[in-house]
């Protein structure tokens, strides 16, 4: 292997723009589709107050980790895990945290602009009217004939190729004039676009129903299950243990106060999930029927056909999945920085083709997760499709065990003189417990969540017809999932969407496919290989 090419990788130009950057990296799909049910679900607003105090205590001191080290060694994951394991003499086997963490953002981002693809191709679909009096079944039929449709399938590579095309290009521009410009533009304009679609529900939605039903106090429905959900939202939607963070510390100019920045972040990304849920259900007609909807097909089923019925409904879907192709777009974006980085770094190359080779290997990595929604549907290796195995392995195994490393590292491998050097001025309090969360806290919570992430999903995927050793140690694994009352549906469980699942998702709809509304037993194929909350993992996006 070459010698890692030793130089600086950029730097933003205003300090501002890590804020910029990081909440557009850290609102990902699952705060849009996920964040709202699990409010809704267990105690709306108390929810949220028990989110935001796993974010403060868990989370927030793991993202202050990453960022400082970044910023301390101006180098991505790799090359900064190098220099602190060098400097403090520590075995370099702990370089493999930082090897996985750039491999875990190349997968994660792989499957990531698949979703994007679909978004992009809605927001076209949308504008051109393909939802105007669409009943569930044609919207069904819509998405198949995009998503599973075994013949036509380049459609689809197609809008997957536009998405990279759209990710790559800004990202070969460079760091200043690529990345920055677009993420002070974008970001901004997506939470502009997004008041405006709460100021219009608020005008003329269902708003007070969908404030009652996520922000109102519900002590009845808070229970344990409410607090390994906030857990677990909190750790796996703000882009942990991929090198996000470290690169984004690296690119800060002197000048940012990084902590304050990163609390800044961490508010505003809870403010933009509570928007949007607010936005999604008072704006559709009828909102609250879907209040107990979550996934993709909240997303990609039910939020098109209620809009629907809402006057201008063209423009409004149209402006709904814009905001939502931005905020793939920005998590893409995000995602592909420290495999670039870590390119460049290793190769020495320019920053263009190293975005370029970067983005073609995952165009085509991202191909094998499209292929597995239609071409490769039936190819499955213990239950479980190739798009499946790779987000359970990501979000169960990888994501999980860089984040462990990485506090275990800091908290008891380096010295504490070098720890606080790395952190920079703060409050002693704050540092205090900073250290020993990381020391102590951080590694045992993120192990129960790797742990209980990778049981609930391999028990879902028993039932997909596995018959893998684990299938027939269901109840010691997961055994909330296998209660009488879950287990006794066909479709299967929504394993991992939540930790505390207690009954099996809504089946998907049934009926026509096809862009013409043809029906036929390959429509109905194709919708049963559309994805749903048991392929959609909790991740995700």
């Amino acid at each position: 292997m070459p010698t890692p090419y030793e130089t600086p990788i950029g730097s933003w130009t205003r300090p501002t723009t890590f804020f910029w950057a990081a909440t557009g990296a850290t609102f990902g799909l699952a705060n849009v589709w996920q964040f709202p049910y699990l409010a809704g679900k267990h105690g709306g607003g108390l929810f949220i107050l028990l989110y935001l105090v796993c974010l403060l205590l868990v989370t927030l001191p793991l993202m202050v980790t990453e960022s400082a080290m970044g910023r301390y060694a101006r180098h991505g994951l790799v090359l900064a895990m190098d220099g602190y394991v060098r400097r403090a003499g520590c075995s370099r086997g702990w370089i493999w945290a930082g090897r996985l963490g750039v491999l875990a953002a190349f997968l994660v981002l792989s499957f990531t602009a698949v979703f994007g693809a679909i978004a992009l191709a809605y927001v076209f679909y949308g504008a051109m009217g393909r939802f105007i009096g669409a009943e569930e079944t044609e919207a069904a039929g819509i998405l198949s004939a995009l998503v599973s449709d075994p013949g036509d399938y380049r459609v689809f590579m197609g809008w997957h190729g536009f998405f990279m095309v759209l990710v790559v290009w800004v990202s070969m521009q460079g760091v200043v004039d690529g990345v920055e410009r677009a993420v002070r533009v974008v970001a901004p304009a997506m939470i502009l676009i997004l008041l405006m679609l709460c100021g219009l529900a608020a005008w003329g939605g269902e708003f007070r129903s969908a404030s009652d039903f996520m922000l109102s106090f519900h002590p009845a429905d808070v229970t344990l299950g409410s607090l390994r959900a906030a857990l677990f939202h909190a750790f796996f939607t703000l882009g942990l243990g991929m090198g996000v963070w470290t690169l984004f510390g690296a690119y800060t100019p002197a000048g940012t106060r990084l902590k304050r920045s990163v609390l800044a972040v961490v508010l505003m990304d809870t403010l933009i999930a509570i928007a949007a849920g607010l936005a999604i259900y008072s704006l559709a007609p009828g909102g609250h029927s879907m209040e107990g909807e979550r996934g993709f097909g909240l997303l990609f089923l039910s939020l098109p056909v209620a809009l629907s019925e809402f006057p201008g409904s063209q423009f409004l879907i149209a402006a709904v999945f814009l905001v939502i192709v931005m905020i793939v777009w920005t998590t893409s974006l995000s995602l592909l920085e420290p495999v670039v980085g870590w390119f460049r770094e290793w190769t020495g190359a320019p920053r263009g083709w190293s975005a370029f080779l970067m983005g073609c290997a995952v165009w085509l990595a991202g191909l094998g997760s499209l292929l597995s929604f239609n071409l490769w549907a039936e190819e499955r290796f213990a239950g479980g499709t190739l798009f499946r195995w790779l987000e359970l392995i990501t979000g169960g195994l990888m994501i999980p065990l860089v984040s462990i490393l990485i506090s275990v590292f800091a908290g008891w491998c380096l010295t504490r003189n070098l720890t606080f050097t790395m952190l920079g001025k703060a409050p002693r309090l704050f540092g205090r417990i900073w250290f020993w969360v990381m020391r102590l806290v951080l590694p045992l919570v993120v192990t129960y969540i790797g742990l209980q992430y990778t049981a609930t999903s391999l028990v879902a995927l028993c039932d997909n017809g596995s018959n893998a050793f684990w299938c027939g140690h269901s109840e010691v694994l997961a055994p909330e999932l296998v209660a009488p009352e879950a287990s006794s549906s066909g479709d299967g469980h929504g394993a991992a969407d939540e930790p505390d699942v207690e009954e099996a998702p809504e089946a998907r709809p049934s009926g026509e496919s096809g862009e013409s509304g043809e029906s036929g037993e390959n429509g109905q194929e194709g919708q049963e290989n559309d994805p749903n909350n048991d392929d959609i993992l909790y991740h995700s996006v």
